[in-house]
């Protein structure tokens, strides 16, 4: 068989989006993030036409480029959380309002092949945010998220998502200097709440767009 790696992936992503589906999902297919950013501008925007527009931390969402073209755009009321202008304190508050925005855009640690979306974070706007409050929910998610089974997603999450976002956001907690979870007791610890999304409520709340790519952590 020709380009077996690309066969591989082409009939998981599909398999996977079937398993979404069956869950209530609605599932865009993107071969990369330019065909991401584009299913996002041209496809899902004008179909929810969100006067309020924030997003929840993701590494996949800045990939495609959609932040940089969204926070600009002069159609939508931005609540730009991703904005260090601004202190602390209104950060927190910025993320408590865009749990009441019309669209919410960020990406998953983990998508069982069963089609269940598995989350965990340090201050909780990101999972309850996909779980309730903005009227729809757009995630990001490359093909390096797809797991077998939870058991898969939440030793992915605690043993190689979690040591190296602490890594990249230079915390100070032990796994930074073992890499694996340490189930510490740090201040800075950024695995506080889990979040397990079976299936969107109402149907079709919860967009996502699956990238034939690896990205984010």
């Amino acid at each position: 068989m020709d380009k077996p790696i690309e066969n591989y992936w082409q009939k998981r992503i599909n398999k996977l989006k079937t398993a979404l589906e069956l869950n209530n999902f609605e599932v865009f297919l993107a071969e990369n993030t330019g065909d991401a950013k584009r299913i996002v501008e041209d496809v899902i925007l004008p179909k929810v036409t969100p006067k309020t527009v924030s997003w929840g931390g993701s590494m996949t969402f800045m990939a495609t480029g959609l932040y940089e073209a969204i926070k600009v755009n002069a159609e939508f009321e931005i609540l730009d959380v991703f904005d260090k202008s601004n202190p602390p304190d209104k950060i927190i508050e910025m993320r408590r309002q865009a749990l009441l925005v019309d669209l919410f855009i960020t990406g998953t640690n983990a998508v069982v092949d069963s089609g269940v979306l598995v989350n965990l974070d340090m201050f909780g706007n990101r999972i309850a945010a996909i779980t309730f409050g903005p009227k729809n929910v757009v995630i990001l998610a490359g093909r390096n998220k797809i797991v077998s089974d939870l058991d898969e997603a939440m030793f992915r999450i605690k043993n190689y998502a979690a040591p190296a976002n602490a890594m990249r956001l230079d915390k100070k907690t032990p796994c930074v200097k073992t890499s694996f979870c340490e189930e510490c007791r740090s201040p800075d610890r950024i695995c506080n709440s889990w979040a397990i999304t079976e299936k969107s409520y109402p149907k079709g709340r919860i967009k996502i767009v699956l990238i034939n790519q690896d990205l984010g952590l």
